[in-house]
This record gives C-alpha cells, sequence and structure tokens, in this order.
C-alpha cells in the first residue's frame, strides 16, 4: 500500500433502492424478472477542478495557468513611466488581438513594475511580454512564467515571438 495525496473533484452517491422504490422504478433482469433498480448518483465539481489546476500548476510566486484554460493568451506590462511605453504596450496588445489572441493589459498608472510584475505572478497568465527598459533600443522581454525563461525581442517582432 502506497499513501499519497490527493484532491476530490467528484463523488458518486449511492442511493440504494430508496427513491425507485417511492417511484416504482423496475427493468427486467437477465432471467426477464421485474426488479427495482438500485439507484446512484455522480458528478464532477467544476470548481474543484479550478482548484485541481491551481494546485498543480503553480510555483512560489503563483499560479501559472495551461494555456488551454488561462484567462487570457497573453499578459502585457507597461513597465515604465514614459509614454511611449504605454502607447507601444497598447499598439502591441492591439496587434495581438488582430492576430487572435486574448490580451490582458496592465497599463496601471502610478504602480510600480515591481507590483506589476508580482501580479502577473499571481495571475498566472503563461506568456507575459514586458514593455519597459529596452524600450530604447527597440527591445521588449518576452518571458514564459513556467520555465522562467525572458528573452530580449526586437518590438517588431513581439507579435509574431509570441504567437
Amino acid at each position: 500500500m502506497e499513501l499519497a495525496r490527493g484532491i476530490e473533484i467528484g463523488h458518486v452517491f449511492q442511493l440504494g433502492r430508496k427513491y425507485a422504490e417511492a417511484l416504482d422504478l423496475k427493468v427486467l433482469d437477465e432471467n426477464g424478472k421485474l426488479v427495482t433498480v438500485t439507484m446512484g448518483s455522480y458528478g464532477l465539481g467544476v470548481t474543484r477542478v479550478v482548484a485541481v489546476l491551481a494546485e498543480a500548476n503553480n510555483d512560489e510566486k503563483g499560479l501559472i495557468w495551461p494555456e488551454s484554460v488561462s484567462p487570457a493568451d497573453i499578459h502585457i506590462v507597461a513597465a515604465g513611466k514614459d509614454e511611449v511605453v504605454f502607447e507601444t504596450a497598447e499598439k502591441l496588445a492591439l496587434e495581438l488581438e488582430a492576430a487572435g489572441k486574448s490580451v490582458l493589459l496592465d497599463d496601471r498608472l502610478k504602480v510600480s513594475p515591481g507590483v506589476k510584475f508580482s501580479d502577473a505572478e499571481l495571475l498566472g497568465i503563461p506568456h507575459i511580454i514586458i514593455v519597459g527598459r529596452g524600450l530604447e533600443q527597440g527591445e521588449v522581454d518576452l518571458w514564459d512564467r513556467r520555465s522562467g525563461e525572458r528573452r530580449s525581442v526586437k518590438v517588431e517582432l513581439a507579435v509574431t515571438e509570441s504567437l
């Protein structure tokens, strides 16, 4: 025998014959004789499935949703104070949406980049584009939350590299 942790995502209720007798539910058995059915019901808890996904897809900083259930395909973080950062982030968001991707754009003013990065880690969207310091060199950072890899790409390549 082996002990292991698990999470209950569904269950079966064995109802017996109580309700079947009350409803006079009968079927023919293998011998052609009428017998009262034995009832049961089962179900999966949708909210429990979400909890299982969160439990199985996280790191010490927060969630990392599987792409198939992520609330958005790409999270863009405008990390800076200059207007060009916000303009570039919005432009990338529009281009990605035009390419069929759902985008969460963090363009909050007066919120530090550190807070935005922490929030991005908590939200767990698996692909993040950071528009910030590298913009002076014409670059943005692509951040893969699952692998932790961050790489710089030219702004004009960000959309195609993100697809």
